[in-house]
């Protein structure tokens, strides 16, 4: 496999893992599909060191493992926006946060 090949994989994967991850948690999050993208790697790869820290290296984290440490990075996304659980904060259009 080619390295073009295997970054959009893993752009792909990260895709899907982000883009459950936001549907997990209800409300709309203003994120851009590379914003998803970096959510569903950076879960994906968190899962991967905690499993890893885990099992000794026996095991890999798997889509579950991946989707639950996205949806935790989404969360912690809205809570920094000032969201909560069920809403993801308000924000104005224009880049500022609306009081």
């Amino acid at each position: 496999m080619g390295l073009i090949t295997f970054l959009l994989l893993l752009a792909l994967q990260g895709l899907i893992v982000g883009a459950f991850a936001r549907l997990a948690l209800p409300g709309r999050d203003p994120m851009t599909i590379p914003q998803t993208i970096a959510v569903g790697l950076a879960g994906s790869f968190i899962a991967g060191i905690v499993v890893y820290a885990i099992s000794g290296g026996r095991a890999g984290a798997g889509f579950l493992g991946a989707l639950v440490f996205s949806v935790l990075i989404v969360y912690v996304i809205r809570r920094r926006r000032g969201g909560g659980l069920v809403s993801p904060g308000a924000h104005d259009p224009r880049g500022g946060r609306r009081v």
